[in-house]
């Protein structure tokens, strides 16, 4: 009955504590993208992108991340994994992932006017064969930083 009330009490403090950890990031994801507001704008490829302005300077900007998941997360999606359905505990994760890669393309491209063909690599990687059973998403967002004179 006390190893129940321990796994109880663990799962609790994993929840609380990713909760905590997660609302925090998401915090400074939202000012740091309210402050790139309008530098540098970025451009998926879906449209030919062409300009007449004389082009100063052209390079690959790139912003990777990798972002695990807590405990309680891992327990809940293991417990979905038995019947099947949305793993929706990891799509916060995957969200604050996308968002952090490419927050820190669009900081590494500072003084670009625009960066063209952006792309986004994700994999979710989640081991249940090995004793560290911790999800981690690595995300990696690539483009071309374009600046003009």
């Amino acid at each position: 009955m006390s190893d129940l009330l321990i796994f109880i009490l663990l799962l609790i403090g994993t929840y609380i504590t990713g909760c905590i950890i997660e609302k925090k990031h998401y915090k400074k994801i939202q000012q740091r993208e309210i402050a790139l507001i309008k530098k540098p704008f970025i451009n998926f490829g879906a449209k030919k992108w062409r300009t007449k302005r004389k082009i100063k300077k052209v390079e690959l900007v790139t912003g990777e991340v990798v972002i695990s998941g807590d405990y309680f997360k891992n327990f809940v999606v293991g417990l979905k994994n038995l019947v099947g359905g949305r793993l929706t505990p990891y799509e916060s994760v995957l969200d604050r992932a996308r968002r952090e890669a490419i927050l820190r393309m669009r900081e590494k491209a500072r003084g670009a006017n625009i960066i063209v063909n952006t792309r986004i690599e994700s994999i979710l990687m989640n081991n249940i064969y090995s004793k560290n059973t911790v999800a981690r998403c690595a995300i990696i967002a690539y483009g071309t930083a374009v600046t003009y004179e």
